[in-house]
């Protein structure tokens, strides 16, 4: 079954990041106050971008990346400026120890 990461853009500016297998019915989730406490406290405005995943384990690695990435290189992943590839490559060099930097 294929899990999605997805960048939800809330009122106050910023930009939630969660996964799912039905990324329209968590936004719904999300939307009406039954989703996460984050986005229970920030009103959710719509689902800046989505990314399909093979399953639930590297949907949860992918997540926990791109939760370390700064609103500004979020919404540069959403519009398509950064890849997810390369987020998590970034990631894997940076978990080996060369280092490099985004935006």
């Amino acid at each position: 079954m294929a899990w999605f990461l997805y960048l939800i853009e809330c009122a106050d500016g910023s930009v939630y990041t969660g996964i799912a297998t039905d990324v329209d019915a968590r936004f719904a989730k999300h939307a009406n106050g039954t989703g996460a406490r984050y986005t229970r406290a920030r009103k959710p405005i719509c689902v800046l971008a989505k990314f399909e995943l093979d399953d639930r384990s590297s949907a949860l690695r992918a997540e926990y990346r791109v939760k370390r990435l700064s609103p500004t290189q979020k919404r540069a992943l959403a519009a398509g400026e950064l890849t997810l590839a390369s987020v998590l490559e970034r990631a894997a060099r940076t978990a080996r120890g060369t280092t490099d930097h985004f935006l």
